[in-house]
């Protein structure tokens, strides 16, 4: 007999202005392993209150810029060890909370946006090699990959409203898109398309202008992806969109272990 465990992430621009929209509480009957992106917060400054039940095991990264990035996972379950991935987030935003359960590695990333300026594009490009690097060495020593956050890349057409328009936007440029195909190409499965197959207009982001949520004009750039040997394990993987408090919705995978 397998037991079953939900995984959700979700980027929540800002974790206080979520805990004050009580946007969370929703979480606690679910009791899922939460992976949050964009805490924007120190470990001091998050909301005691975010929930009714307790968690043990909870992992902050807060970038060292105030009020910038950070990741934090709280889990339902106990984690043999962790660790911030400084040698991939070299700039130290917070940007992976890296968990070991097992032979199972789970990563909560918010991987750097490229729209700033071209050194900033740079900077993404080589956060992807390197991350991709490492989960490879992780994997030759026998771990299983789970990836999940905020990916900051629409990886195929059916993955956001308008592709022609925005082919030269940082976020759905080739480069960045063969970012994904390499991952892909490595034995990683994007857990959404695996289960829901080529389903149209399923988003994870809108922009807070011109009523994008309202009219579903978005991107999908949150992602789980896991480690091919994984797949058999895979119960399902979704997107839940009708939830608010941040212009990104949650998703989520929930596997049998």
């Amino acid at each position: 007999m397998s037991n079953s465990i939900e995984i959700i992430s979700w980027n929540v621009n800002g974790i206080r202005a979520v805990g004050n929209k009580e946007a969370l509480k929703w979480i606690d009957e679910r009791e899922p392993v939460l992976c949050l992106q964009e805490i924007k917060a120190l470990q001091e400054q998050i909301p005691d209150d975010l929930f009714e039940k307790e968690y043990e095991d909870i992992l902050v990264n807060s970038a060292t810029k105030k009020g910038y990035s950070g990741t934090m996972t709280w889990s339902v379950l106990q984690s043999d060890s962790n660790s911030t991935c400084q040698h991939v987030d070299i700039l130290s935003e917070g940007r992976i909370v890296e968990t070991h359960y097992g032979d199972i590695v789970l990563f909560n990333v918010y991987f750097p946006n490229g729209q700033k300026d071209e050194e900033r594009l740079a900077h993404k490009m080589k956060f992807y090699d390197d991350f991709l690097t490492y989960c490879e060495e992780l994997r030759e020593d026998g771990k299983s990959i789970i990836i999940c956050g905020d990916v900051n890349t629409a990886h195929k057409e059916i993955d956001l409203k308008n592709p022609k328009a925005n082919s030269k936007t940082s976020g759905f440029l080739p480069m960045e898109r063969e970012s994904i195909d390499k991952l892909v190409d490595h034995g990683y499965i994007d857990t959404f398309r695996y289960v829901n197959g080529d389903e149209a207009d399923r988003y994870s982001w809108w922009s807070y202008r011109s009523s994008a949520r309202l009219k579903n004009v978005g991107w999908r750039i949150d992602y789980f992806f896991i480690s091919e040997d994984l797949a058999e394990n895979l119960e399902d993987a979704f997107i839940l969109d009708y939830i608010e408090g941040s212009d990104h919705c949650p998703v989520g995978i929930r596997l049998s272990i």
